[in-house]
């Protein structure tokens, strides 16, 4: 994983892409990855995977991703773990969003499942 945060600017990626980490960072979602699996998994093209700060904030940020889209005509095939709050994964099919409390991601490292993908630690975009 690279160790230098890049500007989502910085990373070629759909425009649906770029819109979930928008809205994540927009909500204040916090270790933003992105990992490009073209190549690698036959199960999807891209994961986001993002912290919140707590079950509430987690939920936050899961909801704004699935209505941010819902809004431009793009709904999720799939969410699970939305009431529990611990990880929200929302498939969209070409990508997929995780959105982890901090406990669960250190628990489940699903980075490190996905060590020969290319990925990019994202920061928000400077104001």
């Amino acid at each position: 994983m690279s160790i230098t945060p890049v500007s989502p600017s910085s990373v070629d990626m759909p425009k649906d892409v770029a819109r979930v980490v928008d809205l994540l960072f927009d909500r204040k979602a916090v270790n933003v990855n992105l990992l490009d699996l073209r190549g690698v998994s036959t199960a999807t093209d891209w994961f986001v995977i993002a912290s919140g700060t707590s079950d509430t904030h987690v939920g936050a940020l899961a909801d704004s991703v699935i209505d941010g889209l819902k809004k431009e005509r793009v709904r999720p095939l799939n969410v699970e773990g939305q009431r529990e709050g611990r990880w929200v994964l929302i498939d969209y099919f070409d990508f997929v969003v995780h959105v982890f409390h901090p406990a669960a991601r250190e628990f489940y490292q699903l980075e490190t499942l996905w060590g020969d993908a290319p990925a990019h630690v994202l920061e928000p975009a400077s104001v």
